[in-house]
């Protein structure tokens, strides 16, 4: 007689789980399919606008005995897992203006189609002609049943505009079509873990999810009930705090839902949130490929915890000369970096999931910028800064390249993945191969 395959959702509801606590099920390895044990590979591409300070940002030294900068400075505990790659730069020309083609070919690798979107050029543009790296790799990994997952990928963002254009997207699913960003964590709580009709029965939601994990925790390993405990204290802590803003919003404002509103000052409260639910979803293996987007190309974020009153984008048209202007650029540079390396270090402080190590040794964390420089609008020396990884690469390394395309890199990623594309984007840039990072 042959065996019946094993299902997991038959099983979890002979168990008398609830449907809700299924989503935090997924990563365990008492229930994991047959075969799905191989290593992950993931990867999370973070951007922030507007350039950087070079004289703060590249190491003078090359090779493996060199320095982080001021702006780097936060990911000193990870030099050793840390690629800064200097003379990277994006060639693709075309329509639009360099902030527009600065974050639209940034991952696409390709040339802005026609259209209505002015910007500080002549011409105007719009949507990129091509898919995103993220989405090629996505696509490839959801092809195959032993790395396929819920999602694939997750598009986030912190304070993106409401409005689409140009400025404010830099994933696209195919030519034309760009995807928009979630940057309401409470959106994204709904996406992770349940449809909920609104924020305010959240909370309601929470209490049986809790107690169908303690039910699963009896039936599977320490190592599964770690991880079950892990969930189980996040679901906590969203409960907490939902109820916290729930007293808060009903005192000041009666008429307003609950929740953290998605105002400048909230800024740094909601890129945890945000990064706390990502590190949540990759832990779960919801997705392995994700982008998360600082605001959008141009952002004028005023970064008042940092003491900067001043709008970014106008901060960074400030020539060199202005001192205070740059001080405060090497500030709010540094920020971003700090919300890398606290994600980071979330993931290296998380035991890899039915595998050796931490998850960082297998996540491969991207941060890059539309502009080289601020104030040149130049589209030269794009920072790329890499950590993690277990795509083969020699990390722990400052290195320097004489211009090449940015294409090379991207091409690169994919085939860490083992994704052989023989180029990406304009196939003008690829003709030197994917950067070898080995």
């Amino acid at each position: 007689m042959a065996n019946k395959p094993f299902n997991r959702r038959d099983f979890l509801k002979n168990t008398g789980i609830s449907a809700a606590a299924f989503p935090f099920l997924g990563n365990l390895e008492a229930l994991a399919l047959p075969g799905n044990n191989q290593k992950k590979q993931r990867m999370v591409i973070f951007f922030s606008p507007n350039g950087v300070i070079p004289d703060s940002f590249w190491p003078n030294e090359e090779g493996e005995n060199f320095n982080f900068k001021e702006i780097l400075s936060p990911l000193d505990p990870f030099k050793k897992q840390t690629l800064v790659l200097n003379g990277v730069c994006d060639k693709v020309r075309g329509d639009g203006d360099n902030h527009m083609r600065g974050i639209g070919c940034l991952l696409t690798g390709i040339e802005l189609l026609p259209g209505n979107v002015q910007g500080g050029s002549h011409t105007p543009a719009g949507w990129a002609n091509g898919l995103s790296i993220d989405q090629e790799i996505k696509q490839y990994l959801q092809k195959s049943e032993s790395t396929r997952t819920r999602f694939g990928s997750l598009e986030l963002g912190v304070l993106v505009p409401d409005r689409a254009d140009t400025w404010t997207r830099m994933s696209y699913s195919a030519a034309n079509k760009p995807v928009t960003p979630i940057d309401d964590p409470y959106q994204l709580f709904s996406k992770l873990y349940g449809k909920t009709k609104d924020k305010e029965i959240l909370g309601s939601v929470l209490d049986p999810v809790i107690a169908d994990l303690k039910k699963v925790s009896s039936l599977v390993g320490k190592e599964d009930r770690k991880i079950l405990e892990e969930h189980a204290g996040f679901v906590r802590e969203m409960e907490k705090e939902i109820r916290a803003m729930k007293g808060a919003t009903v005192h000041a404002m009666l008429k307003l839902e609950p929740g953290i509103r998605e105002e400048n000052d909230n800024l740094p409260k909601i890129s945890r949130m945000q990064l706390d639910l990502l590190h949540n979803s990759l832990m779960a293996d919801f997705n392995r490929v994700a982008t998360f987007q600082f605001t959008n190309s141009v952002g004028g974020a005023r970064m008042k915890w940092l003491g900067v009153d001043e709008g970014h984008h106008q901060l960074s048209h400030e020539p060199d000369t202005n001192k205070v202007a740059v001080e405060k650029l090497v500030k709010i540079n540094k920020w971003f970096c700090e919300e890398i390396a606290y994600f980071a270090k979330k993931l290296q402080e998380t035991p890899e999931p039915n595998g050796s190590g931490s998850m960082l040794d297998n996540t491969l964390l991207v941060w890059t910028n539309e502009l080289g420089k601020g104030n040149s609008h130049t589209l030269d020396n794009i920072p790329f800064v890499m950590v993690g990884g277990n795509l083969g690469w020699k990390t722990g390394r400052s290195l320097k390249f004489p211009r090449i395309a940015h294409n090379r890199l991207l091409m690169a990623m994919a085939h860490g993945f083992g994704h052989k594309v023989s180029s990406f984007g304009n196939p003008d840039y690829c003709k030197d191969g994917p950067l070898v990072l080995s």
